[in-house]
């Protein structure tokens, strides 16, 4: 009896110690490069997206600003000061919207203990919403269409990229 419960209890060391062991893979996968540590996975993922796609938005304006100037052949100080501002606005916009999506998603994912396309719903609409506020004199309906359409685009990508997988 004392040898049969004694065989238990290593069967039941050895299930725990796999247990952790597949849970420590599955938390590997799911982590992503940060470009600064800050100590917490929900903070660090909100930062990243921020910095990484915010640079996105930045080389996105530059861009369309830089062949603005060149069918003008002209550029003067306003024009690079207007520049300026718009890669500053536009990097904040991209920066906020992927910050607020990657915070969201894998802040309910942590949550609820699911990955799945819910989460890309929720976080697409909060970050749409929060993407809609950023424009001068925000109506209620152009949130409520913004966080529609992200949740809509979030969705789509999430299930096109569970497809892949």
């Amino acid at each position: 009896m004392a040898k049969e419960a004694m065989q238990n209890s290593k069967d039941a060391m050895y299930k725990t110690k796999d247990s952790i062991y597949n849970s420590l893979d599955e938390h590997k996968s799911h982590n992503v490069d940060v470009l600064v540590d800050l100590g917490h996975p929900l903070v660090n993922r909100v930062v990243d997206g921020f910095l990484k796609v915010g640079g996105v938005g930045a080389l996105n304006a530059a861009s369309q600003d830089a062949y603005k100037l060149v069918l003008q052949e002209e550029a003067n100080k306003s024009s690079l000061e207007c520049m300026v501002q718009n890669m500053g606005k536009q990097s904040l916009q991209w920066g906020l919207a992927a910050g607020v999506y990657s915070g969201a998603k894998f802040g309910l994912q942590e949550a609820r203990g699911v990955r799945d396309w819910k989460n890309a719903v929720v976080g697409g609409a909060l970050a749409g919403a929060a993407l809609s506020l950023t424009e001068p004199n925000p109506r209620h309906d152009r949130v409520m269409q913004a966080a529609i359409t992200g949740a809509a685009v979030a969705t789509a990508a999430e299930l096109l990229r569970n497809l892949t997988h």
